[in-house]
């Protein structure tokens, strides 16, 4: 099979199928229309748990939808809630958070997400990793809110200890202005096992 380099959407789900196995424990951090809740209600199986969010009523309706006409919506927790309330709903360790930002697909572009809440939520999300998990994140740079969450996005993660973390940054150099980009942290472990 030939190797094809990909967008960061293929980065992520790619991530995501290595780090998630039947019966984890699983974020999806902004539900938009539920193909990642969906996704991952497959990767965790039916043991497995989704805890999904998002602050728009029609995005869990619609993921609600979707989970429900593919028989997953039982292993889903679907809550209208920002993604800053992470830590007060998900019982941790997870195998992995996704995230993308931006607005919900098809819906009103001035509702999006923002720096100071996915700061919190992105906080939350790294706590909640067990050792090996991963938080995915695609960014939508090209509008001022995305410029200035994937900047501070940017700082943030750059500024994790290397002894705890793994942080990867992709984007294509000739993709143009506003081109979707993907960060990876993985959670590091120490040689015992444990967590650094």
């Amino acid at each position: 099979m030939a190797y094809e380099l990909r967008s960061a959407r293929y980065l992520a789900a790619e991530a995501l199928e290595r780090a998630v196995s039947p019966g984890d424990t699983v974020i999806d951090a902004t539900m938009g229309n539920g193909h990642d809740t969906l996704f991952l209600c497959r990767l965790a199986g039916e043991a497995g748990r989704v805890y999904a969010f998002d602050v728009q009523a029609q995005a869990v309706e619609n993921t609600r939808a979707r989970l429900t006409e593919n028989g997953m919506l039982g292993r889903a927790h679907l809550f209208c809630l920002g993604h800053e309330h992470i830590a007060e709903k998900v019982p941790g360790p997870v195998a992995a958070a996704v995230f993308n930002l931006g607005w919900l697909p098809g819906g009103d572009h001035g509702v999006t997400t923002r720096w100071e809440t996915t700061k919190t939520a992105v906080e939350s999300a790294l706590a909640l990793l067990r050792p090996l998990g991963v938080l995915v994140i695609c960014a939508y740079p090209g509008h001022p809110e995305g410029d200035r969450e994937r900047e501070n996005l940017a700082a943030l993660l750059s500024a994790l200890p290397p002894q705890s973390y793994n942080v990867l940054h992709q984007r294509f150099l000739n993709a143009g202005p506003g081109a979707p980009e993907c960060f990876v942290v993985q959670k590091q472990r120490t040689k015992e096992g444990q967590t650094a």
